[in-house]
């Protein structure tokens, strides 16, 4: 369930200045003070936002924070700048009305940081895609821009606005921005050429010269050095906290994205040197012969960069500072310019120059962001103009910025009446006339077509004869001297004489923030705003694109000779036009406040936030919210609310809202005066009746904590009583369970013992009965056995005695033969003597043969030749015989000390001999070589990891080999690798593969007998990989890579053997070309290498050292 909170709920002071209680200047002040000192920035007053300038970051600005804002009502949660742009946003949206929201207040306020938050707010909360984001990014990157060429530091602002800024964005049916239209109104040109003390030019010329690398200075012809340029005031170069270079970046980044050309961003930066160097010229005095002075130039330097910059001839801009042409119908005069007016003329083209720079940037910056669609819009406003200004010099600069919120003011006083009405009549109310102070009278002391301040102005400029700020002023004093709010010392108005406050070339105006000091000094001149025709064509004369159009009536053909609007008369016509579009859209109110002049944070000044608070009219605005109906709100949310008062509404409310709020007053004795029923809301008169039912609530509140808590504690002993019963309960079943358990194994292990001996029992009687009928069974066999035996013996007796006398003549017969053969081997014993001492001596000779033979034995080495000398001729065949058994032996005992990877080694070097031994002159220069297979180290070698991917199996041989080219004979190297399915060519620089060929695509190789590294892999006739014929290459370790094929193709048992062909002279097959490569002695020209040479298209000769 959603928690639904309200304005009312933990308030710090009062967040709506309408409910204020009592109401005073005093109590309002306090009350902003009392929110600003713990971080509320914002205040209402009705529908109305003050913002306080906290002069520091504050954490309610986050993506939670839109988030919490997002689809709610205004006053539904604590004042916010997000609530203000949010019911903006839904009402166009929503209720298809245009809106504007108008954000006024004195320089320093945060005008600008809250006309941000409010473009930030509505780009978070409005459709999303592709398209719509590119919209919203340019849009929101178009700050930066203009800030950079049209904000600077003043005294009272780092970031201070000199121009006046309305943004309409435009919205689709849905409500996701289309683009926008920006335009500017008065910038403050002048600062260009003057700042006042302790304020800075504007913020592109210092970030230009911190942020721009050094090759755009040189091109820009620009020095970093600050003190190098007039037109910069040294004494504020540099501002705490404003990192110019990081901004430089920013903008050119925000240019990028808004959609300006490279070539555009770097004219714009010429164009911005230009006026830099215009600075730096200056002027010297020079006699001429009529007697009058002419100007020249000093220094060339700076006017040459300058010209080079703009691609104009540095003497026609030269001549242009010194000489004035004035045209009247037919005629020409030509004037010499003094150094002052040269001066003039310098600081007016500076002026001119970078005001219609910025007027061009706000153009191409509307071209990007303008919407493509035709179709109808919802239309958004938002302006950020300058405030009310008082300075202690007040000159035509605050003139007209004064005049623009005089207008503002007037409108703000018009909608805000007009707003109230409309709700009172939407409502059913009654509307009552309210009292309020009418600016119209001051507007029309200003703009007055007649009698106007303006009109008089712009009469005295075009006034032929000499005119001077005092012509002016004594024009003021005859007009407008009876005027109420009008103050001069010199009118005839004689309560002004004595006023010494009043200086004699000052004027005074009483506006509605207060009265205003303004020096004539300069009116004239900055109205008039001339630029001396010379200039212009100077200008359009030059080769820079962007200069032309920035000073189209330079262009000789199209001379206009009439007097060019003054610049009162256009901001009149802007401000007129702004106006009228103001009062087709609904207005949203921002005023901002400043809280102390030092800008720093956790400062409130009293005296200085009551000045604005009186020249903004915000006492004047409540008192007028405050005239009918203080508090006004939904009858729904109200009786949500406040249902807890009364017995029929809570908790719940059956029948119809505006009931049950009509229920719940009465029942709360609220007097009938105190209150209106509207349509859709209900309309309360005083503060004091709002704040006592926010009592009542708070007290009601406080009894229905108290009684949940009774019940939420009620609640928690019930429900751990529950759980104790509920887990004894449990515990005891389990007990139970365990009980049982326990006596049914006892008498379960006592049922298998009582078993287990009876099984005994019964099985010991058995076995005795078995063990009797066995010794009873026994005992039978043993007597008959017995018996039998002795009939045996006594017939075996019987036999035996008949026996020995029936052989008793063959014994006797026998020992006599016996006797007769050892009587006559007595004759023979010394004739066999010999033979056994032969025998005897034999044996012994035998035995030292073999102990000395032990003692002399060789080593265990198999290539160990050597072998002990043969004592004795006879035994010849034995010696021989053992060297060959030791020899085997030992072989044996070698070869059982083999590692695998060992015995395949020396099966290559096996194979290698059997296939080359006596055949190839290179084969006994391996012998002593092992095969090592990966020469590259392709697994290692990052130069080759790619090339190893490739390849899917493991690498048996990889090593470089040279490639013959088929046409000249020429080298190549390549990288050669040999896998169990392929063999493998690829490039030795950059490793791509240049051949793969499978091994059963292999038909043989043919090497030659000389010692020489050539080979020749032919392939089968039709293979895929045979399009381009047979390779031959030549390689060092050309014995180990063929033996390598040979084996690969020797185990695998789908395929032949690979057949080697040893021969001087072979056929190798070239695309479709039979070539002969023929192999000869010879000694070749490149030393003693060996040399290969195409003769013909078919033969290839080898020379061979």
């Amino acid at each position: 369930m959603e928690v639904k909170t309200s304005l009312l709920d933990n308030m710090i002071g009062v967040g709506d200045m309408v409910l204020l209680e009592p109401l005073s200047e005093n109590s309002f002040i306090e009350n902003l003070k009392n929110r600003f000192d713990h971080n509320e920035i914002y205040t209402y007053i009705g529908s109305v936002v003050i913002s306080m300038n906290p002069y520091k970051s504050l954490p309610i600005y986050t993506a939670e924070k839109v988030e919490e804002y997002r689809n709610r009502n205004f006053y539904e949660l604590s004042p916010h700048i997000y609530a203000l742009a949010d019911e903006a946003y839904r009402s166009l949206r929503h209720q298809d009305k245009d809106q504007c929201i108008l954000i006024t207040g004195e320089s320093g306020a945060g005008k600008t940081e809250a006309s941000k938050f409010v473009m930030s707010y509505v780009a978070a909360v409005c459709g999303k895609g592709q398209e719509v984001n590119k919209v919203k990014e340019q849009l929101l990157q178009s700050n930066p821009v203009l800030e950079a060429f049209g904000n600077a530091k003043t005294v009272r602002n780092d970031n201070s606005s000199r121009f006046g800024k309305y943004m309409d964005i435009e919205f689709d049916f849905k409500g996701d921005p289309l683009g926008g239209v920006i335009s500017n109104y008065l910038l403050e040109k002048s600062r260009v050429v003057k700042q006042p003390r302790g304020e800075r030019n504007f913020h592109i010329f210092y970030q230009l010269l911190s942020g721009a690398s050094e090759d755009t200075l040189k091109k820009l012809k620009l020095d970093r050095d600050f003190s190098k340029y007039n037109y910069l005031s040294l004494d504020s170069a540099t501002v705490n906290g404003l990192d110019d270079a990081a901004s430089f970046r920013t903008v050119r980044n925000a240019m990028q994205i808004v959609g300006f050309m490279e070539d555009e961003v770097q004219s714009v930066l010429e164009l911005v040197a230009a006026v830099l160097k215009l600075g730096n010229i200056e002027f010297k005095p020079e006699s001429r012969v009529n007697g009058f002075d002419e100007s020249r130039v000093k220094d060339k330097n700076d006017l040459k960069e300058m010209c080079e910059l703009l691609g104009i001839e540095q003497s026609v801009l030269e001549r242009a500072f010194s000489f004035r042409t004035v045209e009247a119908k037919m005629e020409k005069v030509s004037t010499t310019l003094n150094v002052a007016q040269a001066y003039y003329a310098r600081d007016a083209l500076a002026k001119n120059l970078y005001s219609r720079l910025f007027s061009w940037l706000v153009n191409r910056i509307n071209e990007s962001i303008k919407a493509q669609t035709k179709s109808r819009k919802k239309v958004m406003g938002v302006l950020d103009i300058y405030g009310f200004e008082i300075f202690e010099d007040n000159s035509f600069e605050q003139f007209i910025i004064n005049y623009c919120n005089e207008k503002l003011q007037q409108i703000f006083i018009e909608l805000t009446l007009r707003e109230e009405q409309e709700e009172y009549v939407r409502e059913g109310i009654e509307w009552t006339n309210i009292e309020y102070f009418n600016n119209a009278i001051i507007c029309d002391l200003i703009e007055n077509n007649k009698n106007g301040i303006l009109a008089m102005l712009d009469e005295e400029c075009l006034r032929p004869g000499t005119v001077t700020d005092e012509t002016f002023l004594d024009k003021l004093n005859t007009v407008c001297a009876e005027h109420q709010h009008f103050e001069s010392r010199l009118s005839k108005n004689s309560k002004f004489l004595t006023d010494h406050s009043l200086p004699h070339n000052c004027f005074r105006i009483q506006h509605y923030a207060g009265k205003v000091l303004y020096r004539v000094e300069g009116f004239v001149d900055k109205n008039n705003d001339l630029l001396y025709r010379d200039l212009s064509q100077a200008m359009y004369k030059a080769s820079h694109s962007l200069i032309k159009l920035l000073f189209p009536e330079g262009n000789p053909t199209k001379v206009n000779l009439k007097r060019p609007p003054t610049a009162g008369f256009q901001f009149k016509a802007s401000v007129g036009t702004l106006m009228k579009n103001l009062l087709t859209k609904n207005p949203n109110y921002i005023r901002c406040i400043k809280p102390n002049d030092k800008k720093a944070p956790h400062i409130f000044a009293e005296s200085l936030v009551c000045h604005q608070v009186r020249y903004l009219g915000l006492m004047e605005n409540v008192r007028v919210r405050r005239a009918g109906y203080a508090f006004r709100q939904p009858y729904e949310p109200c009786l949500e609310r406040y249902k807890m008062l009364c017995k029929q509404t809570w908790p719940h409310w059956r029948g119809p809202v505006r009931e049950g709020v009509e229920v719940l007053l009465k029942d709360m004795q609220v007097p009938v005066e105190e209150f209106a029923y509207g349509r859709s809301k209900i309309f309360i008169r005083n503060p004091r009746t709002l704040f006592f039912l926010e009592e009542k609530r708070r007290q009601c509140l406080e009894d229905l904590a108290a009684l949940i808590q009774k019940i939420y504690r009620g609640w928690k002993c019930r429900t751990r009583f529950q759980l104790l019963k509920k887990s004894q309960v449990v515990v005891a079943a389990w007990y139970r369970r365990y009980a049982q358990q326990k006596k049914y194994q006892n008498i379960r292990c006592s049922a298998l013992v009582v078993q287990s001996f009876i099984r005994g029992w019964k099985a010991r009687k058995i076995l005795r009965e078995l063990k009797y009928k066995k010794r009873c069974e026994k005992a039978v066999t043993t007597i008959s056995a017995y018996w039998h035996g002795t009939q045996a013996r006594r017939e075996l007796k019987h036999l035996k005695e008949e026996a020995r006398r029936k052989n008793a003549i063959a014994v006797i017969w026998a020992y006599w033969l016996g006797l007769k053969v050892r009587r006559e081997y007595r004759k023979f014993f010394r004739a066999n003597a010999g033979k056994k001492i032969y025998d005897f001596t034999i044996q012994k000779i035998m035995q030292k043969y073999f102990l000395d033979l032990k003692k002399t034995m060789t080593s265990m080495s198999p290539i160990d030749k050597s072998w002990p000398a043969r004592p004795y001729g006879f035994l010849d065949g034995t010696h021989k015989e053992l060297r060959r058994m030791f020899h085997l032996w030992r072989c044996k005992k070698y070869r059982s000390q083999f590692t695998e990877e060992k015995k395949a080694t020396y099966d290559e070097k096996l194979a290698a001999s059997e296939l080359f031994k006596d055949k190839k002159a290179l084969y006994p220069n391996s012998v002593g070589q092992p095969f090592k297979g990966d020469y590259l180290e392709m697994t290692k070698n990052p130069k080759y990891q790619k090339l190893n991917s490739l390849v899917d199996d493991k690498v048996l041989l990889a090593d470089v080999v040279s490639k013959i080219n088929r046409a000249n004979g020429k080298r190549a190297p390549r990288l050669f690798l040999l896998t169990k399915k392929n063999f493998v060519l690829a490039d030795q620089k950059t490793g791509q593969v240049k051949a793969s060929v499978p091994l059963p695509d292999l038909s043989s190789v043919s090497v030659s007998t000389q010692n020489d590294g050539f080979f020749a892999l032919k392939l089968k006739e039709g293979a895929t990989s045979a399009a381009k014929g047979d390779f031959l290459l030549s390689s060092d370790r050309l014995i180990e890579i063929i033996t390598k094929l040979h084996r690969t193709g020797a185990a695998s048992a789908d395929r032949n053997r690979i057949k080697i062909d040893i021969s001087d002279e072979f056929l190798v097959l070239f695309k479709q070309d039979k070539v002969c490569v023929k192999f000869i002695q010879g000694s070749p020209k490149n030393g003693n290498g060996v040399a290969c040479k195409r003769k013909n298209n078919r033969l290839l000769e080898v020379s061979v050292p």
